[in-house]
């Protein structure tokens, strides 16, 4: 069996997993059970790998074993279970296999919540707060104890056949591309509360490449949902030179996004727990933490997102203007913006269309933001490409390196005609990423495709950046010949008469 078939082996076996929950809990919200329990195998067969080569290695010297094993990613904990008396009903370690021998256990989801709370305290700095937000014992999310019971089996016995050690799937970054697989996976079933946790793929590889990342950036998100789109921006730097940082509001994601960068094996990633808006995390001496690429595709027009704070905010990051309480687009951009390093800081943002032309307060915004000279492009993607939502979405790119308050020009791209048609989602091929960020580079004026627009165009259009009105995509009608038109119902007429005089002659042979 080659890489791929086994790859695609323990997708389906994980797909199948979520039959326990499918159609009882609402997918954006059994995805949490579903991924927690995938990890924690994930740990479990790394532990047995580890334990083995050990064994081995030390000749069963359990001492030796123990340190060495102590000394791995993640420790997994001895457990004690006692009762109210205080003495000792059952041991066992931390493992997986540990619930799935308990499977049949009455209490089986108290088991699961107490041997997640014991991983998370052997591993503090690395997993503090990670599994507080789900519960394997809540009958509200999972029903009645004898229906919680058995969807929990059910679960169990569905990932046990999974192998994850290192040797079952070597030259494979199997375990991080099947967490990827699931989000996405969920993201199509979830509705509108996907877009809360996942940024296609295809769309993440376009911005990822459009902002070129480096080795030694420090790269942000401060929106980052469940980490894909910061993953992918990292994978571009090709080499292991590179730091993460990222913020996320909603605890479960957060948590998501955690287990996701260990599964991706950047242990070293920044993941902090907050509202990026009204409490940013990455300070440094009181100021904001500068980035070299910040990266984000925030919640598209967020009502409510923090306006009560933004007239005295104290990093200054709405001295351009203050977005409306219903639209926050425009205090994620300034948010990151802020954020960039001078000079030479480089940001992407996805954005829905309103935000390149709506007046106003935003209006303003985007009119200083051009006159400061950091937008560098404007690219239009297709309608429906994101979940939860069919309208049509761009990319933004701005730049800190282009000399201050000049007078610079803006690339625009038209790529919003361009891709796969699907039943439910359109997607990006790889032929119209490669168009997009190869036209970006060259910033190569395609007609009917792309355009580079000089400053005074955009003032001329009062700083509104709706891209049909710099790319034009008007297709022009094909001229009608009225004679060759008219002479043609001419002769279907003609031909229409003799099949009715042919009919009229047969039904006065039949008698009619």
């Amino acid at each position: 069996m080659n890489d791929q078939q086994k790859r695609n082996g323990i997708f389906n076996k994980v797909w199948q997993a979520c039959d326990t929950f499918r159609g009882v809990i609402d997918p954006a919200q059994y995805k949490d059970y579903i991924l927690t329990m995938l990890f924690v195998k994930y740990l479990s067969d790394i532990h047995k790998s580890k334990a083995a080569e050990f064994e081995k290695k030390y000749k069963g010297d359990k001492v030796r074993i123990q340190r060495a094993l102590d000394r791995e990613r993640f420790i997994i904990p001895s457990i004690e279970i006692r009762d109210n008396k205080g003495k000792v009903e059952d041991t066992f370690p931390g493992l997986f296999d540990s619930l799935y021998e308990r499977r049949s256990r009455s209490n089986i989801g108290e088991l699961i919540n107490i041997l997640l709370e014991h991983i998370e305290d052997a591993n503090k700095t690395k997993l503090h707060n990670v599994f507080r937000n789900i519960d394997f014992n809540s009958e509200a999310n999972l029903g009645q104890t004898r229906q919680r019971n058995t969807r929990l089996k059910n679960l169990l016995e569905d990932l046990v056949a999974l192998d994850l050690r290192p040797e079952a799937v070597e030259h494979m970054d199997i375990i991080g591309d099947v967490y990827e697989y699931l989000i996405a996976r969920f993201a199509a079933t979830a509705g509108k509360k996907a877009g809360e946790f996942y940024t296609p793929a295809e769309v993440s590889e376009t911005l990822a490449r459009l902002v070129s990342p480096k080795p030694g950036d420090r790269i942000c998100d401060p929106a980052c949902g469940s980490g894909s789109l910061l993953i992918r921006t990292a994978q571009k730097v090709e080499s292991a030179d590179f730091s993460l940082y990222g913020q996320e509001m909603n605890g479960s994601t957060w948590a998501l996004c955690k287990m996701n960068m260990f599964l991706h094996k950047v242990d070293s990633a920044h993941i902090e727990w907050e509202d990026t808006i009204r409490h940013p995390q990455f300070v440094e001496d009181d100021a904001l933490m500068k980035f070299d690429v910040v990266i984000a595709n925030p919640p598209f027009s967020l009502d409510k997102w923090g306006q009560e704070i933004a007239a005295g905010d104290r990093y200054g990051r709405f001295y351009r203007g203050i977005p409306p309480k219903s639209k926050g687009d425009w205090a994620f951009i300034s948010h990151m913006l802020a954020t960039a390093v001078e000079g030479k800081g480089r940001v992407g943002v996805v954005v829905p269309h309103g935000v390149l032309f709506r007046g106003g307060q935003e209006g303003k915004i985007r009119e200083t933001v051009i006159r400061e000279n950091l937008l560098d492009a404007v690219i239009g993607l297709p309608a429906n490409l994101f979940y939860g939502t069919s309208i049509p979405a761009a990319l933004i790119i701005f730049d800190k390196s282009r000399k201050p308050n000049a007078k610079g020009k803006v690339f625009f791209i038209d790529a919003g005609r361009e891709f796969e048609q699907n039943t439910n989602q359109n997607k990006l091929r790889t032929q119209d990423i490669d168009r997009i960020v190869d036209t970006f580079q060259k910033r190569k004026t395609i007609d009917k495709y792309s355009y580079l627009a000089n400053y005074a165009e955009i003032e001329e259009n009062a700083f509104n950046l709706n891209i049909p009105r710099y790319v034009d995509t008007f297709e022009e009608e094909e001229e009608i010949d009225i004679a060759a038109v008219k002479q043609e119902i001419e002769q279907i007429e003609a031909e229409l008469a003799e099949t009715r005089k042919e009919m009229n002659k047969y039904l006065e042979e039949l008698g009619f």
